[in-house]
């Protein structure tokens, strides 16, 4: 059994294809990347950073981490979020690679193809304010063909 290094509720994990750890994120825009190993010198690698939020007139808003993929050649990471952005990461170099267009709501969830050409990508919303918005977008799945440029560490 482990603890969760996020303070507020989880709302995704995935392992790292290498076996190596995994990565979680919650509902107040955070990522942890934690290690498997529980030596003290992996326990020093481990971190987490803040994600998914918008500053807006001095104000941030922070947004759900709603969805975690791993390219499996690269053992980057991409993120969804309900700020509807989609963020590749490279979780050994603590750097974001990339950064999609905004998508029209929430990402709800999202996976690489085995080979990792391909994030299929859900957007959906989440409900995550208090009143439904009058023009609701419609739920939508996008198919991005990814690069190395934008996957792979650099």
């Amino acid at each position: 059994k482990r603890e969760s290094s996020l303070k507020y509720q989880t709302r995704c994990i995935s392992c790292f294809p290498n076996k190596s750890g995994y990565v979680l994120s919650s509902i107040e825009g955070r990522v942890a990347v934690e290690y498997l190993d529980t030596s003290p010198e992996a326990h020093k690698k481990k971190y987490a950073f803040k994600c998914h939020r918008i500053k807006d007139s001095g104000i941030e808003n922070i947004y759900p981490v709603n969805a975690i993929s791993f390219h499996k050649k690269y053992n980057t990471f991409a993120t969804g979020g309900s700020d509807g952005f989609v963020n590749i990461w490279d979780g050994y170099n603590k750097k974001r690679l990339c950064q999609f267009h905004r998508y029209p709501t929430s990402i709800a969830s999202l996976s690489f193809a085995a080979d990792g050409s391909v994030l299929a990508i859900a957007s959906s919303y989440m409900y995550e304010d208090e009143e439904i918005p009058a023009d609701l977008p419609e739920d939508a799945i996008y198919i991005r063909y990814v690069s190395d440029q934008e996957t792979k560490p650099k």
